[in-house]
């Protein structure tokens, strides 16, 4: 059913360092931890929303081979240091699992393709597969079929549209490849414009500092290289998210939810998606006891349930990538699924304490509520992505379109009165659910509570006191009335003048 809100305006693009022209290039680096796996699993789901272009093993400080010839190593990381000290190798779940993983897309692929254009096929997923760096935390001494891969990518001129690198893990095989650009071309006249150049086309998202070649070698050596850097929204979706989410909102992580709307009866992908009771042992991993159901009651991070969610510390890595309405890609200040970052430097941008938000559940300022706040969309999300592997697209739910009619932004006077106003449809022909609110957090606007926002089709009124260049960001969601019920979203941002 279609919806048609009645708005026009004129509009003046800020610049971004970021440009999201098509779909998203990426590559992601991975070290295989069972949260890296379920994160995994989940990005197969949404592989339609991105241009996938390598997935490369990586070591991380909790995951790596070692050489096989007895050497040690000490950590650089205080944490792993003092847990485990001198190792010749450290929980290492080897280099099959992607394989066995797109072996079970396979069989999910042609059902998934009915609901959506744009999946790639298994064969081409394997394709790109690529063992990077992983004999031991934070090597970047020799070039590897996995840095060799990510150096082509950045050094193709064919193709200059940024790429988007993902460390899961440790950065160190995207490390090496640009350390193996600067070995080549350091010496050549050429070397300050493609510097240059390779910084402006890689974006590198990490998740927190799992070894120490970003700090150590990549912001010394490609200080203009822009760097997302997430160190505690994370947190929502990891190990601890018992206490990062609040008690009202643990039954969409819980082995009810996990269970009948995730694992069981969705198809081989999800039924290899790791959960607390759930018998599986990740190899190599001998600390993975999650799946062991005589164990979930006192667990190392709390007391569980059979299915209940373990940890996708990673996910918010590629859920960067997946549009749904918010303008994130763009702008990470903005906040969206993957959570909320503030440029630090000129390449730098990260949560922290500047990205604390106000937490209705808490009653407090809370670093992670810019994850948690969009958790109970994202997992009805992710139950409607795993319905796409077993149903026909007349028994699935799919998400509502919404668009402005007109630009994102609006220079606006104060007392001037706005008509908010998009066009939003139901693929499926159900009824819609729009709601407006102001993301307070994130505009300049220093008065907190409600801001005058009307009905639906209705009209705003700017705030006699909006001062020029302050911003009120106005957020459309709309919600169908499926099952589960999906939800996608429209950004307006008013600007003073």
């Amino acid at each position: 059913m279609k919806y048609f809100l009645v708005l026009s305006f004129w509009f003046i693009a800020a610049p971004s360092l970021f440009t999201q022209v098509t779909q998203p290039r990426t590559i992601i680096t991975t070290d295989g931890e069972i949260d890296d796996v379920d994160s995994y699993i989940r990005m197969l789901l949404y592989a339609n929303e991105f241009e996938i272009e390598g997935l490369v093993y990586s070591s991380s400080m909790w995951h790596y081979k070692g050489d096989g010839q007895g050497t040690t190593m000490v950590s650089e990381m205080e944490m792993t240091r003092e847990m485990y000290g001198e190792r010749t190798s450290l929980r290492w779940p080897g280099t099959t699992w992607m394989h066995e993983l797109l072996d079970a897309y396979e069989h999910v692929y042609p059902n998934l393709s009915k609901h959506a254009e744009g999946y790639p096929t298994a064969v081409y997923l394997k394709s790109v597969v690529r063992i990077g760096n992983i004999d031991f935390e934070g090597e970047i001494s020799r070039d590897t079929e996995g840095s060799d891969f990510i150096k082509a990518a950045l050094l193709d001129e064919g193709d200059p549209r940024q790429i988007y690198l993902q460390a899961w893990g440790g950065a160190n095989t995207i490390a090496r490849a640009l350390k193996s650009i600067e070995e080549e071309f350091g010496q050549s006249d050429e070397w300050p414009f493609l510097r240059k150049r390779i910084s402006q086309k890689a974006i590198l998202y990490t998740i927190s500092e799992q070894d120490a070649t970003i700090r150590g070698y990549i912001q010394p050596n490609w200080p203009e290289l822009k760097i997302l850097w997430n160190g505690a929204q994370f947190w929502a979706l990891a190990y601890g998210w018992k206490t990062a989410v609040p008690q009202e909102l643990h039954s969409y992580l819980e082995g009810d939810f996990m269970g009948e709307h995730i694992i069981n009866d969705h198809g081989p992908l999800t039924k290899m998606y790791y959960s607390y009771g759930d018998g599986q042992h990740q190899g190599g991993d001998p600390e993975h006891i999650h799946g062991d159901p005589t164990r979930i009651e006192n667990a190392q991070w709390g007391s569980f349930g059979k299915y209940d969610f373990i940890s996708e510390g990673d996910t918010p890595a590629f859920l960067h990538l997946v549009d749904v309405g918010l303008d994130n890609f763009d702008h990470p200040q903005f906040g969206g699924w993957s959570g909320r970052l503030i440029q630090k430097g000129a390449s730098l941008w990260q949560d922290g304490s500047q990205t604390e938000e106000w937490n209705p559940y808490f009653k407090e300022l809370d670093t992670r509520y810019a994850q948690t706040r969009w958790l109970e969309a994202m997992q009805l999300d992710f139950a409607a992505r795993a319905d796409w592997c077993v149903l026909s697209y007349e028994e699935a739910n799919h998400p509502p379109e919404v668009t402005l009619e007109g630009p994102k932004v609006r220079h606006v006077k104060p007392g001037e009165v706005v008509q908010l106003t998009a066009k939003t449809d139901d693929p499926d022909g159900g009824e819609l659910h729009h709601t407006w609110w102001r993301y307070a957090e994130v505009d300049t606007y220093p008065k907190n509570g409600e801001v005058g926002l009307e009905s639906i089709a209705k009209t705003f009124t700017v705030p006699a006191d909006l001062e020029s260049g302050q911003t009120i960001h106005l957020i459309l969601s709309v919600t169908d009335d499926g099952e589960p019920a999906l939800t996608r979203y429209a950004r307006l941002v008013l600007v003073g003048v």
